[in-house]
């Protein structure tokens, strides 16, 4: 109960802050809390309780509080606060689904605070691999993770983070739902088939509040065109959103990664075994937390 009462006071207090600072300036947290069985030992917490935790902080909105349902069921009535229930969710990394449930601050709410906004807003689902190989997952990955950070670097759209929109990989749900829960008001899902020397990326921008498609698209390129077929995708949605670029924007998003296709291959393997290499770390006993912090 007092940890719940401790992260309402502590994003209170950081939504009272934001309010004289700049744009660039404002920062929004999201806590993740848990109770459940630790180890300490040699100076480090581990177990289950803390990975749920960690978890649970990668899906809240932002500004606000994710709590499991055995801290709902310990708070009970005792606080003065109101909790929405988000339903089980499959969290990464944790094997059995949790029960959620978002803290609403009477005053820090999340998703007023987003109402409020007036830019608009937009989540990355990860795009689907269609190769029929499940080892070319991690370039469907890639794709997505460069799209997000490519439409992050526009100050004139909100984008939600990579970690909260991949909670949403392999989950059948709609977009009005995924609206609803996030916030937004537009989601940008897609394919992708990788086939020897050619690519197949399809993209569609979808209005979550009617479920209408707002653009779609199909790209079939050579696949040293992948970093042209992102760019493409990243304009036609500052396009259909009508979004003003400023000139520093325009030149950031314009710039690929490297010239080498094979380079960036490479890359997006390393990165996915790393997270693989990880995630075993994670499951092995003494299921230590520190690896939990390298993952995106």
């Amino acid at each position: 109960m007092n940890a719940v009462q401790c992260a309402a006071e502590i994003q209170r207090g950081v939504r009272q802050h934001r309010e004289n600072l700049p744009s660039d300036r404002k920062i929004q947290l999201r806590i993740g809390i848990n109770l459940g069985d630790i180890i300490v030992e040699e100076g480090d917490i581990y177990g289950d309780g803390v990975n749920v935790a960690a978890r649970l902080e990668s899906v809240a909105l932002p500004g606000g509080i994710a709590i499991s349902q055995s801290v709902r069921d310990h708070v009970g009535s005792r606080l003065e606060l109101t909790f929405k229930d988000c339903g089980e969710q499959n969290l990464k990394n944790i094997e059995q689904p949790v029960r959620v449930y978002n803290v609403l601050l009477e005053e820090a709410d999340t998703e007023m605070s987003r109402t409020n906004d007036a830019r608009p807003s937009i989540a990355v689902l990860p795009f689907n691999n269609m190769s029929g190989d499940s080892e070319q997952e991690y370039f469907s990955d890639g794709i997505t993770e460069d799209i997000i950070t490519d439409l992050s670097k526009i100050s004139g759209l909100f984008v939600v983070a990579r970690h909260t929109a991949f909670t949403y990989k392999t989950r059948p749900i709609k977009v009005e739902q995924v609206g609803r829960e996030l916030g937004v008001g537009f989601v940008l899902e897609g394919s992708v088939r990788k086939g020897g020397t050619r690519v197949r990326v399809t993209g569609q921008l979808i209005n979550c509040k009617n479920g209408g498609h707002v653009w779609a698209e199909r790209f079939d390129r050579d696949l040293t065109d992948i970093f042209a077929i992102q760019d493409e995708i990243t304009h036609a949605i500052v396009e259909q959103l009508k979004i003003k670029l400023l000139p520093q924007e325009r030149k950031s998003i314009g710039q690929a990664p490297t010239g080498n296709i094979d380079a960036y291959n490479y890359y997006l393997k390393a990165a996915s075994c790393s997270i693989a290499a990880l995630r075993f770390c994670i499951s092995a006993p003494p299921n230590r937390s520190r690896p939990q912090t390298f993952l995106p």
